[in-house]
């Protein structure tokens, strides 16, 4: 099991080295044809893929992911490019870019904790961050964007 792009699935599919298994409502076209575009693809044969997801690495999109794109400080959601990502312990402190030190944040909690530390700026987390697993962030994802392949995975995890 694993996460691919559409276009490494498409790739798959017209080498025929996979099958599409279930499919979004869009096609894409070239200048002679056109394929559904595939939302969940099987191999046809199986050739020594990665066994298990590993560890969920800490990118902003995970931690946006996360926190479901709300502040973690005042709670509000927020879009994509309305939130931002702030070092509970300020990396000019010597905090690191690790799950336990990293949360969302909207742009105007994030500007008024600065560079200060929770207990200086008087602010407070909603809760406690950690390393999610790969069905929490999956989990969270479906039921973020409403993504019909998420469901795919979290049954064979």
């Amino acid at each position: 099991m694993q996460l691919i792009s559409w276009q490494r699935a498409l790739c798959l599919v017209v080498a025929q080295k996979a099958e599409i298994v279930a499919r979004y409502d869009k096609v894409v076209r070239s200048v002679s044809t056109s394929m559904p575009l595939p939302s969940v693809v099987r191999l046809v044969r199986y050739v020594g893929a990665v066994s298990y997801f590993g560890r969920v690495r800490c990118t902003r999109k995970n931690i946006l992911l996360r926190d479901q794109h709300q502040c973690q400080y005042c709670g509000i959601k927020c879009r994509g490019s309305q939130i931002s990502v702030d070092h509970i312990i300020p990396k000019s402190r010597g905090g690191k870019t690790t799950w336990d030190n990293v949360v969302a944040a909207c742009h105007d909690c994030n500007r008024r904790k600065g560079s200060l530390t929770l207990a200086d700026a008087g602010m407070v987390l909603r809760k406690v961050p950690k390393r999610p697993s790969w069905r929490e962030l999956i989990a969270c994802l479906s039921q973020d964007s409403g993504v019909e392949w998420a469901t795919y995975l979290l049954t064979a995890m």
